[in-house]
C-alpha cells in the first residue's frame, strides 16, 4: 500500500507544480501583452499599464477579460486591432512566457 500512496503523493505534487507554473506563465504573458499594448498606446509608464492588464485577468475565469480591456483601450486611442489580433499576440507571448518561467 505504501508504494501506491507514494505514487499518489508524487502525482499530487506534480499536479501542484504544473498548476503553479501555468499560473506564473499566464501572469507573465499578461505582463508581456500589457507591455506590448502600452507601446502601441504610447504609454509613458509601461509597467503601470502592464499591472492594470494583469489585474484585469482576475475579473473572471479565462483570458477574455484581458482581451476586452486591451481592445477597449485600443478603441479609445483609435488603434485598429481586432480581438483576434490581440488573441494571436497573447498566444505568441504565452510561448515566450512559458520559456521565461521555465528558465528562472
Amino acid at each position: 500500500m505504501t508504494a501506491m500512496q507514494d505514487r499518489e503523493k508524487a502525482f499530487e505534487a506534480k499536479f501542484a507544480l504544473d498548476e503553479e507554473l501555468r499560473f506564473k506563465a499566464e501572469v507573465r504573458r499578461n505582463k508581456l501583452i500589457g507591455l506590448w499594448a502600452a507601446d502601441l498606446l504610447g504609454k509613458s509608464d509601461r509597467e503601470a499599464y502592464a499591472k492594470e492588464v494583469i489585474a484585469a485577468d482576475f475579473e473572471e475565469v479565462g483570458h477574455e477579460d484581458v482581451v476586452r480591456k486591451i481592445k477597449a483601450d485600443f478603441d479609445a486611442a483609435g488603434i485598429v486591432k481586432s480581438e483576434d489580433d490581440i488573441r494571436v499576440q497573447m498566444l505568441e507571448l504565452l510561448g515566450v512566457a512559458v520559456e521565461q518561467v521555465q528558465n528562472t
